[in-house]
Order: structure tokens, then sequence, then C-alpha cells
């Protein structure tokens, strides 16, 4: 048996209440033997119906909520364009409504052998139709571009959110994730939208149109149907409830669907050089069958609704004819009417359909737009205080002060660190993986915020003053170099997207960059490729440099720059950085202690504290934490030699 056909013969829902139930009564049954474990399932079932009945009220409430923001952030600002295109709908809907009046006069005048019909009846068949017509493109244009409007500002609402949420909420949720609500969840969103403006305004008028041209042919007919068409709204509004929740289910698979997909491909090279091909493909297999469980779940509630409504119409057809054979048979109406009435009737099917099957793309879309706004609506935690003013950089000076920080609650990174960064010094920060080097560089910038004691630069708090001008006075180069799939220009002027290109050419001369670039097909204006993948690792690094040395900045962070790269490119990284940090204040994360042997400091750090400092010889005489890390790295003769 395949594995999927496995999993398919295994599966279980994950909501199984009754299984539940089963369990905990015979659990407690076990004590207390059979009385009282029947009670508890009582008491479970009166729960239920509780909770059904409580989860129905807050379903309701969220959304009317939901209904009410999307209007007031993100439509209102088109109502003008959206009352153009209602304006177009009640035109085509009045087109619509006129053809059973049309089919009934023709009829007439055809009994009466009028020969005014040869010309008045084509004449009007094709100035309605050609009304219609110009009316239902001019309103699908005009809905189309509302809806892509208020999809565009939901997009950028999410896309803002994020490049101003904290560094920890970023780094929680899976880029597979984040992905997903930008795409299927806005989808859904904007299939609602349609669906709503364009099906149940203009249906709705259509209806409404075609309801009063049967009461115009025949009123009691008509009341046969109105009694009928109602009872299917008892099982749409249960049917979408169920639907939404299953929504909300399935979007959120999706997204970790996504996030499995990125994850596999970027790591490609690493699940072929171990072989996971066949460990992958189980996980995808996993994924792809949930997200074939949520979505048949989904499409069974869904597929539901036209078989009622196809049934119910059928009904009353059945019901208008008999009644009106009747009629017909005592002389109480006439052929005409009768033709026209049911024409009416059969042109009022679709869009009756479509209003039933409205509500269905509507619970969706309230869901997927109920996970966009808890996005939106998560307020960061690094933000400018209330009386934040710009941070005023006179020396640069960097003092951390009784530093205490952890990234989870109880597991401390950092533990009443003190440290002093001289203005204009260079200071290394040395220790093992874990000591908390890279959290010292994520406190600076305020990339988290410190959960005791003070970050300070030229004695200003960094937490009272503003995050604009905080970031503008700190430069970062990293071993992970991140570059954008555009041009060489664009990415060295990412950090001043106002520079002239003079400026530009004059920073990549300093970070050794210019001669490479000039080599490339189109020189500056070069796209590199994803990720800069059509350059080295030395190429990629120098861009960084480069990008530094625009920015100009008085502090700079340098995160082993120079790692993972071969001699050359070493040696004309390093002296670019020599250039690069003169007359700055410079903090350096260094796993090769030999590129800080000439720092001003060394800072050794161990489980979050300072352990010893000084410069490379005072610290290998000492014989301390870092001498030894000098032996594991360059030996007994490589540490005399040093």
């Amino acid at each position: 048996m395949p594995p999927s056909a496995e999993r398919r013969k295994g599966f279980r829902p994950h909501y199984d209440q009754r299984g539940i139930k089963e369990r905990l009564t015979a659990a407690v049954g076990g004590q207390a033997r059979h009385g009282s474990g029947i009670a508890i399932a009582s008491r479970m079932e009166g729960t239920d119906v509780t909770t059904k009945k409580a989860e129905r009220l807050r379903l309701d409430a969220a959304t009317e909520e939901l209904a009410l923001r999307m209007w007031r952030q993100f439509i209102r600002p088109y109502r003008g364009r959206l009352v153009l295109a209602i304006l177009l709908m009640g035109v085509v809907a009045a087109t619509t409504g006129a053809y059973p009046l049309l089919i009934e006069k023709s009829y007439t005048m055809f009994e009466a052998q009028d020969p005014r019909m040869l010309l008045l009846v084509p004449a009007a068949i094709i100035a309605v139709t050609t009304l219609k017509a110009v009316s239902l493109y001019a309103q699908t244009v005009m809905t189309a571009a509302v809806v892509q409007r208020v999809i565009t500002d939901v997009r950028m609402a999410m896309f803002g959110h994020l490049l101003t949420a904290d560094l920890a909420q970023l780094q929680a949720a899976p880029t597979g994730t984040l992905t997903s609500r930008f795409i299927n969840d806005v989808e859904q969103i904007r299939n609602a939208l349609t669906r709503t403006l364009t099906g149940l305004v203009r249906d709705i008028l259509t209806v409404v149109a075609l309801v009063g041209a049967m009461f115009y042919l025949d009123w009691l007919l008509s009341l046969i149907v109105f009694v009928l068409y109602p009872l299917a709204a008892i099982p749409i509004v249960r049917i979408g409830r169920h639907l939404r929740r299953v929504s909300r289910q399935t979007q959120a698979q999706v997204g970790d669907m996504t996030s499995l997909l990125t994850e596999s491909l970027a790591g490609a090279r690493m699940v072929k050089t171990f072989h996971l091909e066949d460990y992958e493909r189980r996980r995808a297999a996993d994924a792809f069958e949930a997200n074939y469980a949520l979505t048949m779940k989904a499409t069974r509630q869904r597929s539901r609704l036209d078989p009622m409504l196809e049934v119910l119409g059928g009904v009353a057809v059945a019901a208008v004819i008999a009644f009106a054979g009747w009629r017909m048979a005592t002389g109480a109406g006439t052929v005409g009417e009768f033709t026209g009435f049911i024409g009416a009737l059969l042109i009022a099917a679709q869009p009756v359909r479509a209003i039933g099957t409205l509500n269905t793309a509507l619970q969706e879309g309230l869901a997927a737009a109920q996970r966009i706004f808890e996005l939106i609506d998560r307020k960061p935690a690094i933000a400018d205080r209330p009386g934040a003013v710009p941070l005023r950089v006179e020396r640069a000076g960097i003092r951390l002060e009784g530093v205490q920080f952890a990234y989870e609650e109880g597991a401390a990174t950092l533990k009443d660190l003190t440290l002093d960064v001289p203005p204009g010094s260079r200071v290394a920060l040395v220790g093992r993986s874990g000591a908390g080097k890279s959290t010292v560089f994520n406190l600076i910038p305020r990339l988290y915020d410190v959960t005791g004691g003070r970050v300070l630069i030229d004695g200003q708090d960094v937490r009272d003053v503003t995050l604009a001008s905080l970031r503008r006075a700190v430069a970062v180069v990293s071993q992970d170099t991140v570059l954008f799939n555009d041009t060489v220009r664009a990415n060295i002027a990412f950090g001043r997207p106002d520079a002239d290109p003079g400026a530009i050419e004059a920073a990549a001369r300093a970070a050794a960059a210019h001669d490479f670039i000039a080599a490339l097909p189109e020189g500056y204006d070069t796209v590199i490729g994803d990720r800069g993948l059509k350059l080295s690792g030395g190429e990629r690094q120098r861009l960084a440099l480069a990008r530094a040395f625009l920015k100009d900045a008085p502090i700079l962070l340098l995160d082993e720059a120079t790692s993972a790269l071969d001699s050359e490119s070493e040696r004309l990284v390093q002296a670019a950085l020599d250039r690069l940090t003169q007359g700055r204040t410079t903090l350096v994360i260094a796993h090769r202690l030999a590129t800080v042997r000439t720092a001003d400091r060394i800072v050794v750090m161990e489980q979050g504290q300072v352990v010893e400092q000084g410069t490379h010889d005072a610290l290998l005489a000492a014989g301390g934490a870092y001498a030894r890390l000098c032996r594991l790295q360059f030996g007994e003769e490589g540490v005399a030699a040093g």
C-alpha cells in the first residue's frame, strides 16, 4: 500500500469531540463506575449545546465587527467609485427585469397578429441587450478596480506592519506562513469582496427587478415563490458558519505547507547532501494530505448548497406550473402572462442561487480578514516612547550598564553585564557560541530591549531616543550578507536611497569593490540576482562594506565580516575594514581570533558575562579564558608565535 493510502486509511480528524467524550467517560467510569460516567457524558452533551450557542453569538458579533472594519479602513475611501458601480448595477438589473415584460408583450402581439411586432419587438430587444452589455462591462471594470485597490491597501497595511514589527515576532513566524497571508488569505478576501460587490448588490438588484416584473404579471404566482425560497436561508446560514471555521483551519494549514515548501527548496543543497529526499517527501506528503482533508471538508460543506437550491427551484417551478395550469383551465390567466412569468422565474434562478452561495465565500473571506487583522493589530514592543527625542551623537561612546536580557523567561542570556566602548575605539567580543555576543549587538540598535539595566550612547538611554535617529547612527556588516535582487547601485544605496552616483562610486572604491563592479556586464546597473547569487562571497561582502561606507554612521558593528572568504578576498575585505573603522566607534564579534589581535581591547564573554578584557598580549600573558581560546584555535606553537 502506498504511503498516501496508509495516511488516508489512518487519518483521524483533529477535533473528534465524540472520541474525547468517550475517553473521558471511560476514564471517570473506571473510578465511579457506571452512574457517574453517564452523568458526566450527559453534562458534556449539555455543555456542547451551550458552547455551540456561545460560539454562534461570538461568530455573529465578529462578523459584524470584521465587516464594519473592512468598510471603515479599506473600502470607504473608494465609496465614490463604489456608488458609480452600484448605479451601473442598477441599470444591468433593470434591463434584466425588462426581459420577461418583452416576452409577455411579444406573445400578446403575436396572438393579436399586430404588424408592429416585426419592428418594435426586435428593436426593443436590441436596445435593451446593448444597454445591458455596455453597463455590465463598465460595472465589471469599475468593481474590479475598487476591489484591487482595496486588496493593494490590505497588502500595504500588512507589509507596513511587518516593517515595524519586532524582530522577535518576525523570527517566530516562518517566512512561508507570512507569505501565505499575503497570497492565500488576501486572495480569499479578494474573492469575497468581488462576490459581495458584484454578486450581492447586482444579484439583489436583479432579483428585485425580476420580482417586480413577476408581481406585475401575476401577483398570486409570485406569492407561491416567495413562500418557498426563504426556506433555503436556514441551511445556508448554518453551512456558512461551519465553513468559516473550516476555512480558518485550512488557511492556517496552507501557511504551514508554504513554510515547509520554502524550507525544503531553500535547503535543497543540504537535503541532497544528507540524502534526505525520502524524509522531505514524507513531510510534504503529510502536509498535502492534511490540506486535502481540510479542502475536502470545506468542499463537502460548500457543495451542499447548489443541490438544495436546485431542488427548491424545481419545487417552485412545479408549483407555479401546476397552479398556473389550473388558473388557465378556469380562464383566469393568459398564456402570455404565464410565459412571461416563467421566463422571469427562470432568469431569477441564477442570481438567487448566486446569493445563496455567496455566504460561503463571505465566511471564507471573513476568516481570512480575521487572520490578517490579528497580524496588523499586533503592537510592536520596540517603539518610540512618548517624548522620545533624536539621538545626539557627539563622540559615539557606548556603555552597557548592568544589562540583563532573556529571549525566553527563565533563561537569561546576559547577566548583569557592564561594558564600555570608548569613542573611536575598536573593541572585540570573543567567546564560545552562546556567550551572548550577538545579543549585545542586537541591543545597541534596539532590535530587542533590555530586561534590566541600560544601554547608553553618549550618556543617552537608547530607549529614550527615536528609533530612526538611533538606527541612522549605527551601521552593521555581518557574515550573512543581505543583498536584494536589484542593481548593484540600488544595493549599495540601500542605507541611503537619496545618494548620488558619485557618492555610491566613492563608497564602492573605498570598499575595494569598484573594479569588479566595472567589469560586470552593465556595471553599477547590473542586477545581481536573488540574494546576490551572481556574485562571489568576497564580492557580496565588499558590496555590504560599500553600503556601510555610504551610510557613514559613527557607530559600526562588525559581525565576523571576513568569515568564509578565501585568502585574496579576505585580504581585500580586511583592508577595506581597516579604512572603514577609522574614526568610528567599532564593536567586533570574532570567532577567528587572528582577526582581532590589533583591537584596542578584547572582551572575553562566557555565559552572558564579561570574564576578562584587555589587549591581545596582556590577555595571553594572563593565561586565562582568552589564552585557552587561542590554544584551542592555534595550538601551543601558534600562541607562542602570536
